[in-house]
């Protein structure tokens, strides 16, 4: 459970960080099956459904930057989802309506780990009818400044939402020409810790220079009556989402700021926020990561 001064610190800031969440034997476990799928990734040698590749990506020499939907690979990372120490502490944030959306594990392996630039999660899809969404990261491990660890901006959540588009393509990064990240916090983290983020806050990790691996497992959640305007097809998939609580089919709504969305959007580079980025023009991570 979160403490009152963790609570205020997630009002405020945007993000808190949880030491010791997760179990030794959970982390080890992790470890264990998440390196069997970097074994695995030996035999593609172009992104799938499942492995998002680093640009250097060999059979003889695997580099993954990214599992896609983890969730669903591996009966581990379910458990994960459903861990009662992360939904007790989502709880206290976004209430006890949950509703799972979707997870991803990021991998930074030692000295090519890829950056990921300015971005908030928002913008990624920016329909929903309020905003108590959030990502949890549970670090795998340990995260340092030296391999990559994310870049937090306090207080950024209560901000504006900005725009991910150049050219009127969505690029997975902002391209407002006013944004500086001044003030970006560095939030290292020993494994089976993790990090709990507002779905507006702006972050952002740097390449892993170091010597050590960074894997980050994240999971975003939502409030139940966080609905999207976009009609629903499936109810059945939509209710087995929950998590915790009841099933709400009436939306709550929120006044929010909107997404900025050019009038013509013109298809972009599909896949992960890795290859989306790869159409950024102004990159900003290198320039901004504390020293």
């Amino acid at each position: 459970m979160l403490t009152q001064e963790q609570i205020d610190l997630y009002q405020t800031n945007g993000y808190i960080v949880v030491e010791q969440v997760i179990s030794a034997e959970d982390i080890a476990e992790l470890r264990k099956i998440t390196d069997e799928f970097v074994d695995k990734s030996r035999e593609v040698t172009e992104h799938t459904n499942i492995f998002d590749l680093e640009p250097g990506h060999t059979p003889e020499s695997p580099q993954l930057r990214r599992l896609k939907n983890p969730v669903a690979l591996h009966p581990i990372y379910g458990r994960m989802l459903r861990h009662d120490s992360i939904l007790d502490s989502v709880a206290q944030l976004i209430g006890p309506n949950i509703r799972y959306q979707t997870s991803k594990l990021n991998m930074k392996s030692a000295g090519f780990g890829s950056p990921v630039e300015w971005h908030q999660d928002f913008a990624f899809g920016g329909d929903a009818t309020n905003d108590d969404m959030l990502s949890v990261g549970l670090a795998i491990d340990d995260m340092t400044r030296e391999n990559g660890c994310l870049l937090f901006i306090p207080g950024s959540h209560k901000g504006p939402i900005y725009d991910h588009y150049q050219n009127d393509v969505f690029v997975g990064g902002i391209t407002d020409p006013n944004f500086r990240p001044d003030n970006a916090v560095p939030v290292e983290l020993k494994a089976g810790g993790i990090t709990i983020h507002h779905t507006r806050t702006l972050h952002a990790s740097a390449p892993n220079l170091g010597g050590q691996s960074r894997r980050l497992f994240l999971l975003q959640y939502c409030a139940a009556d966080a609905l999207s305007s976009l009609p629903i097809t499936d109810w059945d998939a939509f209710d087995a989402a929950i998590l915790r609580g009841e099933q709400i089919r009436e939306p709550r709504y929120a006044d929010i700021p909107s997404v900025p969305r050019p009038d013509s959007p013109r298809p972009g580079r599909g896949g992960s926020i890795y290859e989306q980025q790869t159409l950024l023009v102004r990159k900003q991570v290198s320039e901004s990561t504390p020293k």
